[in-house]
C-alpha cells in the first residue's frame, strides 16, 4: 500500500510566486553515474547538467480543491536533465530527482509519502535588498545572490558552453517530465507538469555556493545559465507507471 500511495496517486496543483533556477553544465560522462540505466542524459555537445531549482509556491493542493485547502512552501530541487524512450516508443524529456528539500515539516512529510522526491526539511532565508535578492540556508549550505534587470543587457555565465541565450533557454527547467525508478520491478514513474505563459527571465549571478554540487566530486563544474520565472499556475498530473524494456 505504502508503495501505491508514493506514485503520485492524485493531480497537484500551485501557484508558482517565482521559481529561479541555476543550471551547470558537466562533461557527460561524469553524470552517467548519477542516473538509472533507463534512462539518458540530455547533452549539449559534450555537456550534460544539474538544475537546482529554487521555488516559491502559494496554494499547494490536491488539483480541484479550494485554495483554502492549500499551504504555502519553499521548494528547492536537484535535477539532471534527462531523456526517456517509453515502452511504446515515445520519446520524453525530462529531469531525474536527486534531492528535495522543502522549509516546511509537513511537506517533507506529505511530499515523502505521496512521492519518491526524497524530500528533507531545511532552514531558508531570502532577502531583498538594494535591487538584488539572495537566498540562503545554514543547514544546507548554500547561498546565492543575483539581480532581476533588463535581461538583453544580461551576459551568460563565464565559462557557460552556450553561446546565446536561445540554446541555454532549453536547459532552464523544469522540464515537462519528471522521472523516478524502480529497480526491482523496471517501472519507471512519469510524472507530467503543466504550464501556461512560461517565460524563463535571464538573471544577474552576483555569486552562489551549493555544498550539494560541491559534496558530488564532479570535476569542471561550470554554471551554465541562471533564470526566473514569476506567478505562473502549474500542476503536476497524476503518475503514470511504464515498464521500461532493457
Amino acid at each position: 500500500m505504502l508503495s501505491l500511495l508514493k506514485q503520485h496517486p492524485f493531480a497537484v496543483e500551485a501557484f508558482f510566486e517565482q521559481s529561479l533556477v541555476f543550471t551547470f553544465a558537466v562533461p557527460k560522462d561524469q553524470l552517467t553515474k548519477l542516473i538509472p540505466e533507463c534512462l539518458q542524459l540530455d547533452t549539449f555537445e559534450d555537456w550534460a547538467f544539474i538544475a537546482v531549482a529554487m521555488v516559491q509556491t502559494k496554494s499547494l493542493r490536491p488539483k480541484g480543491f479550494p485554495k483554502v485547502f492549500g499551504n504555502d512552501f519553499f521548494l528547492i530541487g536537484y535535477r539532471v536533465f534527462v531523456r526517456y524512450v517509453t515502452s511504446e516508443g515515445k520519446r520524453l524529456r525530462g529531469l531525474y530527482i536527486l534531492k528535495s528539500e522543502t522549509d516546511k515539516k509537513k511537506m517533507e512529510t506529505f511530499g515523502n509519502i505521496f512521492t519518491q522526491y526524497k524530500y528533507t526539511t531545511t532552514d531558508i532565508h531570502l532577502t531583498n535588498e538594494n535591487g538584488s535578492t539572495k537566498i540562503d540556508s545554514t543547514k544546507s549550505d548554500f547561498s546565492v545572490e543575483v539581480e532581476f534587470r533588463d535581461s538583453d543587457k544580461i551576459d551568460l555565465p563565464v565559462g557557460s558552453p552556450f553561446s546565446n541565450w536561445k540554446d541555454a533557454r532549453k536547459f532552464a527547467g523544469p522540464l515537462p517530465f519528471t522521472f523516478t525508478f524502480d529497480q526491482q520491478t523496471n517501472n519507471v514513474l512519469i510524472i507530467e507538469g503543466v504550464r501556461e505563459n512560461w517565460n524563463p527571465i535571464p538573471v544577474k549571478v552576483i555569486d552562489y555556493r551549493f555544498s550539494f554540487i560541491d559534496n558530488l566530486n564532479l570535476r569542471e563544474v561550470k554554471l551554465a545559465n541562471a533564470f526566473v520565472i514569476q506567478n505562473i499556475p502549474y500542476y503536476w498530473k497524476k503518475g503514470k507507471i511504464d515498464r521500461w524494456k532493457k
